[in-house]
């Protein structure tokens, strides 16, 4: 289900681009909502009909993505200009302090944007993400990432996500790839299907210190302790190990929140159950 929402265009840190955001009326406070590597704003409409009218939510599509502007330089495609981005976007709108929840690349931005202005972030949700990325998770994504090409119709769209993302979802059923793929691709207008994201962000994922994993990110980790943090996991990950996870709330020694969720790989959906009962309990009382 596809809650109502506006849509809001605004200009980029950097003025050069026309970006795009989701804003779903809601009496509570506000929360900013970012997506992963080669997802958009329509990756959150799960939790997003679980929260929509309790909450605001402030959902972008990065750039690159979904309906914001590609960027001409590719190099521009990294977390610290998004989270610049994220910035103009909420001053913008008004919104002061928020809530962050980032999913994958959403929280190595959730991150950064704590760590230079705390005083404006309420509360944190990572999900399956942390100051260390596993190798094994980093190969898989430069594996698809970029490629593939126009799919003919949604049965073939499915089929392709099915393939990229089977080990996050092993008890998902042809209904529910379908509405993956249509959270995650359009149709072209020279028709067919493709990914929603600009192919040039592949890129970001090259070289011995990927453009996209900022290095030794656990200095900034630490700086997190004073946010009230919930950390979510998919229990079969192959990007936030199990030992990473481990240390980031040993570290972390203010209001710490953990939870695992069986049958998710990289990423939950975040509209699983125990996933919605830990963000609005974390929000009950820190958002």
């Amino acid at each position: 289900m596809t809650m109502p929402y506006r849509g809001h265009s605004f200009r980029s840190a950097d003025r050069r681009l026309t970006l795009f955001a989701r804003d779903y009326p809601g009496e509570g406070a506000p929360l900013l909502m970012m997506h992963g590597l080669t997802r958009n704003s329509a990756d959150f409409e799960p939790l997003a009909a679980q929260l929509a009218g309790r909450y605001r939510l402030i959902v972008p599509d990065q750039r690159g993505r979904g309906r914001s502007e590609h960027d001409p330089d590719p190099a521009n495609y990294r977390p610290d200009i998004y989270a610049a981005d994220m910035w103009a976007l909420l001053d913008g709108l008004g919104i002061g302090r928020v809530a962050l929840i980032g999913t994958s690349m959403g929280g190595l931005m959730a991150m950064i944007m704590a760590a230079v202005r705390p005083d404006r972030v309420s509360a944190l949700v990572f999900n399956d993400v942390g100051p260390e990325i596993m190798p094994e998770g980093l190969e898989r994504l430069r594996g698809y990432v970029g490629g593939g090409g126009v799919m003919q119709d949604w049965d073939e769209a499915a089929r392709r996500c099915a393939v990229i993302n089977g080990q996050a979802f092993p008890d998902f059923g042809p209904t529910d790839w379908i509405a993956f793929a249509r959270r995650t691709c359009a149709e072209l207008p020279e028709g067919g299907i493709g990914f929603t994201y600009d192919p040039a962000i592949a890129g970001s994922l090259q070289g011995a210190q990927p453009a996209t994993v900022p290095p030794d990110l656990w200095p900034l980790w630490d700086m997190l302790t004073d946010i009230p943090t919930l950390l979510i996991r998919g229990a079969q990950s192959d990007l936030l190990s199990e030992g990473t996870a481990s240390e980031m709330g040993r570290r972390h020694r203010g209001a710490f929140t953990r939870i695992d969720i069986a049958q998710r790989g990289h990423a939950p959906m975040l509209d699983e159950s125990g996933a919605v009962a830990a963000i609005t309990g974390l929000l009950e009382v820190h958002g």
